[in-house]
């Protein structure tokens, strides 16, 4: 009962909005509901991102993937898009002082669903518990009307990275050229472990091949 329920509301609350996004964030582990999001995508046509710390839970190489979502460092374009949307649902998440750049985040509660491993908080209105991320994803992914608002807002306005120059013989290792060495290190293969700090700020910024974690 709660699961069909905590679905109608959601589904109703997306459904009215004009430019949704998902965001996915660590606890889609815990969940086992990586698929299941993806799923939801792929069905919604919204775009996703990812929370820091869920960074190679979901795959990078998907054409609605626009990157990390961590506020002011975000990856390039990512925050326009999820803080413009009239709607965002989290799956996952943690909300901390590190997650949050220092709770800096302009995220309104009155636009988000946040779905946590057994309980659904939609907006400012109800909560139901009892209910499985995986099985509310799953059953939502069928009550979603088609929306790519947000992609196309997305691919107006991203540019591409471009590439750091090539370092002169004997010039210092610069940190854009060794992150440039190790990109072209990452296969399927390839798990990637970066320790909080500077390490985990440029590792975000990685594009973790298909199979990469």
């Amino acid at each position: 009962m709660g699961l069909e329920a905590a679905v109608e509301v959601a589904a109703e609350f997306l459904n009215k909005a004009v430019k949704p996004v998902l965001v996915g964030g660590p606890k889609l582990r815990v969940a086992k509901a990586s698929d299941a999001f993806v799923e939801l995508a792929d069905s919604s046509g919204y775009v996703f991102a990812t929370m820091p710390s869920a960074k190679g839970m979901v795959p990078e190489h998907h054409p609605q993937f626009i990157g990390t979502y961590w506020g002011a460092v975000s990856t390039a374009f990512c925050a326009e898009i999820v803080e413009s949307a009239d709607a965002y649902l989290f799956a996952g998440p943690i909300f901390n002082d590190y997650s949050s750049v220092g709770y800096s985040l302009l995220l309104k509660q009155e636009k988000a669903i946040i779905v946590q491993p057994d309980r659904v908080v939609i907006a400012n209105g109800p909560a139901f518990g009892c209910v499985s991320m995986k099985d509310f994803l799953k059953a939502l992914t069928k009550r979603l009307k088609h929306n790519n608002a947000a992609y196309e807002n997305y691919h107006r306005i991203f540019i591409p990275d471009g590439k750091p120059l090539k370092s002169a013989p004997k010039e210092p290792l610069r940190v854009n050229v060794m992150f440039q060495h190790i990109q072209q290190m990452l296969s399927s293969e390839t798990a990637v472990i970066a320790e909080t700090g500077d390490s985990w700020f440029n590792c975000q910024k990685l594009k973790l091949p298909e199979g990469c974690r």
